[in-house]
């Protein structure tokens, strides 16, 4: 046990005094609540490993006939800017580049929602003859572009998005020069003829 004495010496001018008492402080239980503390936290920090979000990246295709083709109206591409501003179009034309926000139900999100529900509802984006899910709507595809410079937690906001919108195919690709200079110049494609 630990002990604190707090005793006088007991030497004086030869003076009769009073004898005082030893005051005793047990420590033990401190020490005790010193190592739990230790030990709990200890624990909790050993027990918080971080995470890793997996991404399946596809196999490089050597032969281009392999690769499927994506049609205009099953596309929606997403560019991330350097301002955190999310740029987004419909199909595989920049000219209807629009800008949004991350904010909850107003903001990408709702565009991503209307344009799956579009593509159900259409019924004229469907998969041609001769494939094996003939006249099925086609699959919603999303193309996530960052831009230099952009934030990695405005990246981890997009695969958040694609995870609660249900959206199940996506690619993560670099942006084309014709998209970053619609950026530039506010959404505006000025050389529309190089797209």
């Amino acid at each position: 046990m630990a002990d604190i004495d707090t005793s006088s010496s007991g030497k004086g001018d030869g003076k009769v005094r009073s004898k005082k008492m030893s005051t005793r402080v047990d420590l033990t239980p401190m020490v005790d609540l010193a190592f739990l503390l230790i030990t709990f936290f200890m624990l909790t920090t050993t027990l918080n490993k971080p995470q890793a979000m997996e991404l399946n990246m596809p196999k490089k295709v050597e032969q281009p006939e392999e690769q499927t083709d994506v049609a205009d109206c099953q596309v929606m591409n997403i560019l991330l800017d350097t301002l955190d501003q999310v740029w987004y179009y419909e199909g595989l034309s920049v000219a209807g580049l629009q800008k949004t926000t991350f904010a909850g139900d107003g903001g990408i999100r709702k565009e991503i929602l209307k344009k799956q529900k579009e593509l159900v509802k259409s019924g004229t984006c469907v998969y041609p003859a001769g494939n094996k899910r003939a006249g099925q709507p086609r699959d919603f595809i999303v193309l996530i572009k960052m831009l230099k410079g952009a934030r990695y937690d405005n990246m981890v906001n997009i695969l958040d998005e694609m995870d609660i919108t249900g959206t199940k195919i996506y690619a993560i690709q670099a942006p084309d020069p014709i998209e970053i200079e619609a950026i530039d110049n506010g959404g505006v494609v000025k050389n529309f003829a190089a797209q």
